[in-house]
């Protein structure tokens, strides 16, 4: 801080009337500048909060809901987080004795304490901070200019439209706090306030919601994990493998809990069996949940032309604004008005030129679109992002539940050895007792909640082929045990190694009733689990059986065992069929004839990606398919990508950028990499899923949909309640029906801001200007009730292959506006000189002030009827129907009767503010006595002189 600068500040603050402390909430970096100075952040006192900690100076600020605290070692600030991101395995398991009173108390003074704080403010400081918007500033001068000029009818709708949109925008906002603060908020029976990474928590049998991030040590928990991803099939999660590796929630996701989740069921951890044993991981805003919640109150930016155009072109008409203003100050300093009539004209032509409503009205097409949405069962939290829909030019599907069928079916079992394959089996009951049944059997995470299975839907298959149940025996606490339908010998679950991607398979240990011995199975993909296997063990046919099975899109599990402390050996191949969606076929070829690139992004086997594109119509029978490996880095090598065709040729391809622009690329990619690509190749990109595990891909695409049954999922901006993708072409729709309307509108409320600054620039010329009911009727029954018709219409019946345009400040946007302008001044001239070129025409009356009292007059009746049809003509001729929204004559509903026009026209025909040009034709066949009694803003005409 400065001294003299922060007295200087208050100085200004009221020499000003506060205006500075407004500029100074608008921009606080404005504030800083003018009260501080620069200084090595060390030394920085600005936006911190000091708390004595062990005769230490703790340094932090809060951003967003985030801790960043002060690190000496990296001279920077930092978020609190980076104290535990080197925490590895080991270093959690060694937190399960729990911390000392004191240690925890000198964690939470640094992490602060485990709040998802989302404060409700009140009504009064809401209003207060609304009221300080830029636009209801802008309204509040204008108002108060008005009504200075003797507009009071004008000002006072002007401010009971203000006072409502203040209060609608209160309530929205204050519902929305509160809703969040809903979602955030739960009682627990025991604070969870207190606690910081490193607690080590008992957690209770069921019924619990996670306050916090925390990896389990011990015991297996069965969660629902829908509040975050979508996705209503609950998840098992195991004790968390010690290592000298370092911890990642992301990469550790099956021994995670994450705060918010649902606890369904915890066991084989805790006291006597209940329960299990967690360590804290993350607090507050770090965890999963105040991630999302953060996304969603302090959302990023939308990288998007038109919202960026939108706002250039609001500077370019405050430019023509102070052209404007010199002009009218000149004109009126010429016909030699007062200062407060110089004063106030010229600022009106500001409040004319920059429409306050422009934001306002280029949302009217976005709110239909999210209503229509909405009715079709389609719900939105990020309006913005349905005109980014408008622009996509590639689209991505998550193959298994979203292309495909959720659930699988088992297509037949072959067993393997030395010898080679056996005969396919297709149903596993008939497979003799031995590991290979066992295996089937035993190798899945699927748990039992009150004699319920719960667990992924292929492991409920593949067990219910088997006919295996799961059961309790001997007294002795295991994980599972599982028991043949027949007479035979049980087998328990020991310990459970949850699928991870990483390493493309899972694994369980299991005993026998006596004890007496122990195996492991593992189950995966068959390249990785053959490649563990002794090599004597596996089938020669290995390779080409399994490239016939995946040819005709088969999912291909394989499955191995080994006793433990010895080699595993191969046991077979399981094929389960996934039956692509009657609907598939239909949207890509809805979207492939819109010319929009549809990518299929899977884990699975590439020839049964490749089975399932064909299928569904995004790989045509002409077309190639492209193969790219890339191999990682190495201390010897750099890493590589090469692209090899379907029917094993070689392209000439130099990099994967050059197979995408060549058209003949379609992705078989991993969900965290594919929006990096594209972006760098400048597409706009959509992803659908099903939130199960694409969560990151949903959220990192510029539009994402998620097949869900709830009306809102976190997981991405747009919700379908479809089980299939037929919603993707009506979001496609809606987003370039919702553009082109926006873009519509705010073309229209240009040409009308334009259109009414060119009729007061010509009335300002002959001292007079418009009245106050014809400012009313035009900006609230005319342009209003026009901007809406605008919005209502309805998108296309078919999605065509070319995109609307996005860019405001294109040549022929702009030409068009020019020249639109132009003919709209060229006309309202033509209509004051043939006015004035009539024989009945009485000119004004010089001597009377600019404003209501020298109203009417036969100028401002010649300009304002003309100008009114060139409102109605400008909606006409910029309202664009063809090819991505229906043409204006469709837009019927709540359309306004013939009668109600004339009525209207009637009685603003018989105003005395705004005379028809065939009353002044009686007042000229008049006595020229009978004209000494006509209006004092009048004079008598040249023939009576």
């Amino acid at each position: 801080w400065v001294r003299w600068r922060v007295w200087l500040c208050h100085l200004a603050a009221v020499l000003s009337l506060g205006l500075i402390l407004i500029v100074f909430h608008w921009r606080p970096r404005l504030a800083v500048l003018a009260r501080c100075v620069s200084c090595p952040l060390a030394l920085a006192d600005v936006l911190l909060i000091t708390v004595k900690i062990n005769k230490t100076l703790l340094r932090y600020y809060l951003f967003e809901g985030i801790r960043y605290v002060w690190l000496s070692k990296r001279g920077t600030f930092c978020r609190v987080s980076v104290l535990s991101e080197d925490w590895t395995c080991k270093d959690l398991y060694g937190f399960q004795k729990g911390l000392s009173h004191l240690e925890q108390k000198f964690r939470k003074c640094i992490y602060g304490p485990n709040l998802i704080d989302v404060p409700v403010k009140s009504c009064a400081s809401l209003l207060f901070e609304e009221v300080l918007n830029p636009f209801y500033i802008f309204q509040l001068c204008s108002i108060t200019l008005w009504i200075i000029d003797n507009y009071y009818i004008y000002a006072a709708c002007i401010l009971v439209i203000s006072v409502l949109s203040i209060c609608i925008s209160l309530y929205q906002i204050r519902k929305f706090r509160t809703d969040i603060y809903g979602c955030v908020s739960s009682e627990e029976h025991v604070s969870s306030v207190d606690l910081v990474p490193g607690d080590c928590l008992i957690i209770p049998q069921e019924g619990l919601v996670l306050p916090c991030d925390v990896a389990v040590l011990a015991g297996e928990c069965l969660v629902n994990e829908s509040m975050l991803t979508g996705e209503s099939v609950p998840v098992l999660k195991t004790p968390l493998p010690a290592g000298e590796e370092t911890y990642s929630a992301e990469s550790e996701r099956r021994h995670t809990l994450y705060c918010g989740t649902h606890l369904i069921q915890a066991k084989g951890g805790g006291p006597g069996g209940h329960g299990a044993i967690a360590v804290v991981t993350n607090t507050g805003f770090f965890t999963a949940k105040g991630s999302l919640v953060s996304s969603i109150m302090y959302p990023q930016p939308i990288n998007f032309r038109f919202y960026q155009d939108a706002a250039k072109f609001l500077l370019i008409l405050g430019c023509l604004a102070f052209l404007g203003t010199i002009y009218s100050f000149v004109a009126l300093y010429r016909s030699r008005a007062t200062l407060k009539e110089l004063i106030i004209r010229s600022l009106d032509v500001v409040t004319i030129v920059v429409p306050p409503a422009l934001p306002a009205a280029i949302t009217t097409g976005t709110i239909y679109a999210q209503n229509r949405l909405k009715n079709k069962g389609i719900f939105c939290i990020s309006p913005p992002r349905i005109n980014v829909s408008g622009k996509l030019s590639i689209f991505c599907f998550d193959k298994t539940g979203t292309l495909t069928e959720e659930g699988l079916d088992v297509w037949g079992v072959m067993e393997g050895g030395p010898a080679g394959f056996s005969e396919m089996v297709p149903d596993p009951k008939l497979l003799p007792h031995g590991h290979m049944l066992s295996g089937l059997a035993c190798c899945h995470t699927v748990t039992l909640f009150k004699d319920q299975p719960l667990g992924d839907p292929l492991e409920l298959k593949m067990i219910e082929s088997t006919g295996w149940l799961d059961a309790e025996f001997g007294g002795n606490r295991v994980l599972a045990v599982m028991r043949p339908p027949v007479q035979g010998k049980a087998v328990a679950i020991v310990q459970r190694f949850p699928f991870s991607s990483a390493l493309q398979r899972m694994s369980v240990v299991t005993t026998t009733p006596q004890g007496c011995s122990a195996f492991a199975y593992i189950k995966g993909s068959p390249e990785m689990v053959a490649s563990l296997c002794q090599e004597d063990t596996v089938p020669p046919q290995f390779s080409s059986q399994l490239q016939m099975f995946s040819s005709e899109g088969l999912r291909v599990l394989a499955l191995a065992y080994k006793e433990l402390e010895k080699d595993m050996l191969f046991l077979g191949l399981l094929m389960m069929k996934n039956m692509v969606k009657p609907q598939s076929k239909e949207v890509i070829n809805i979207l492939r004839d819109a010319q929009l690139r549809c990518i299929m992004v899977t884990g699975d086997n590439i020839l049964t990606a490749v089975n399932v594109a064909k299928t569904c119509g995004m790989v045509a029978c002409h077309e190639r398919v492209i193969f790219v490996n890339a191999t990682a880095h190495t201390a010897s090598s750099a890493p590589t990508l090469t692209f090899n065709l379907e029917d094993g040729g070689h392209g000439n391809f130099q990099s994967s950028a050059d197979v995408i622009t060549q058209r003949r690329w379609y992705g078989l990619i991993k969900e965290n990499l594919f929006t990096l690509l594209l972006h760098r190749c400048s597409y706009r990109v959509g992803m659908c899923g099903d939130g199960a595990n694409d969560c990151g891909a949903l959220r990192a695409a510029d539009v994402g949909v998620s097949l869900s049954e709830a009306e809102a999922s976190v997981a991405s901006p747009f919700t379908s309640k479809s089980e299939n993708i037929s919603c993707v072409p009506m979001l496609i729709s809606e987003g370039r029906c919702s553009l082109i309307t926006s873009f519509s509108l705010f073309r229209y409320m240009a040409l009308y801001s334009l259109c009414q600054f060119s009729s007061v620039l010509i009335l300002y010329t002959l001292k007079t200007n418009l009245g106050d009911l014809q400012f009313l009727f035009v900006d609230i029954c005319l342009m209003t009730s026009l901007a809406l018709l605008m919005g209502r219409g309805g998108p296309s019946q078919e999605l065509h292959a070319c995109r609307p345009p996005a860019s405001l400040l294109a040549l022929p946007v702009l030409g068009s506006i020019f020249l639109h302008t132009c003919m709209i001044a060229a006309g309202q001239l033509a209509a004051l000189f043939t006015t004035m070129s009539q024989e009945w025409y009485i000119p004004l009356n010089s001597t009377t002030k600019i404003g209501q009292e020298n109203l009417p007059n036969m100028e401002n009746s010649s300009v304002f009827v003309l100008s009114g049809f060139q409102f109605i003509i400008m909606a006409v001729v910029v309202t664009k129907g063809y090819p991505h929204k229906k043409p204006l004559y469709y837009n019927r509903e709540r359309r306004p009767s013939k009668k109600r026009y004339k009525r209207l026209n009637d009685s603003l025909l018989n105003s005395p503010l705004w005379p028809p040009l065939s009353r002044p034709v009686l007042q000229s066949q008049r006595h020229p006595r009978q004209l000494a009694s006509a209006p004092p803003c009048r004079t008598p005409s040249r023939t009576d002189s």
